[in-house]
């Protein structure tokens, strides 16, 4: 099972390697690098590029709220611009998905990537909860930036620590059969994780509705986000050829995460309409404002010959 925004592919594993001595599995025609890194057996084209085109859709979302955070950053006014119910229903979506793939024992690496999703979602709510109260209070409060600093060094060490946490408990967890009720229980996950991430677009699709306007929100924020749910899909789909057993059931191992990429993939198309739409909207209202000092001062002229 995989998490929102890698596909997983741990139940084949055992199938596909031999244990040596060692420990070390062997996989004679695998890929060595996705070998080594993710101790997985890709032994043909479908599944070499399904797993590049996962990397691809980690690497977008890994860099997708960077652009916002410095946006936020650099008007200072992203409580103006951002709703913050797209950010609660996107932290929500990324800790759902985290108990999934404990619950299901992920590979390392979707652990450390969902925890750095959280780690930039917690880093969003920060910047907007901190310019919120700032920009709302009348008074300077020096120990609100300080206290901003501690939150996020505490959070930084707290999430570095995690992943090796969760993999080490998962390792020695591996030792025993996992239960039918903990795997329905990460399913159930995936599904609610799914529902989170669609329901953070509407939040903002309304906020942009209401001021008519997207100014003070990063578009790489969501043209990346674009970017990562919709290589999520291809990566899925692309696998299909090589697949021995049932592709039914593998669509629906993956469906709950299918549904939320792709899902939020059509939302955003919405967002990427309000942003043209609202760009026209913020040229006119500001070529109208260029136009209005070049046509005082010739009234000015006009009225001070009338004078003499």
């Amino acid at each position: 099972m995989a998490h929102a925004r890698f596909p997983g592919r741990t139940a084949n594993v055992a199938a596909n390697l031999t244990s040596p001595v060692l420990g070390r599995p062997l996989c004679s025609n695998g890929t060595p690098w996705i070998l080594y890194l993710f101790e997985e057996c890709v032994e043909n084209v479908w599944e070499y590029w399904s797993v590049v085109i996962g990397l691809i859709s980690m690497f977008c979302f890994l860099l997708s709220t960077l652009p916002q955070v410095y946006e936020a950053y650099r008007n200072g006014k992203v409580e103006e611009a951002m709703s913050f119910g797209f950010l609660l229903f996107l932290f929500s979506g990324d800790l759902s998905s985290l108990v999934g793939c404990v619950l299901t024992s992920q590979l390392p690496i979707q652990i450390v990537a969902v925890v750095f999703y959280i780690f930039t979602d917690l880093l969003l709510i920060t910047q907007f909860l901190y310019y919120k109260i700032k920009n709302n209070s009348s008074k300077k409060r020096p120990m609100l930036k300080w206290l901003c600093f501690l939150w996020c060094g505490a959070s930084t060490v707290a999430l570095l620590i995690l992943p090796k946490f969760i993999t080490d408990n998962n390792t020695s967890a591996n030792t025993e059969s996992a239960s039918n009720s903990v795997e329905i229980s990460g399913y159930a996950c995936g599904y609610v994780a799914s529902i989170f991430y669609l329901s953070s677009r509407f939040p903002q699709l309304y906020k942009n509705f209401k001021r008519q306007s997207t100014e003070g929100t990063s578009y790489m924020l969501f043209a990346l986000a674009m970017m990562g749910n919709g290589t999520y899909g291809l990566s899925v789909i692309v696998v299909l050829p090589a697949l021995v057993g049932s592709k039914q059931t593998f669509i629906l191992k993956h469906l709950a995460w299918l549904i939320g990429s792709l899902g939020v993939l059509l939302l955003d198309f919405f967002v990427t309409a309000q942003f043209i739409i609202y760009r026209k909207n913020r040229s006119a209202k500001t070529s109208k404002k260029l136009n209005v000092p070049e046509v005082e001062p010739l009234l000015c002229e006009e009225e001070e010959l009338s004078t003499f």
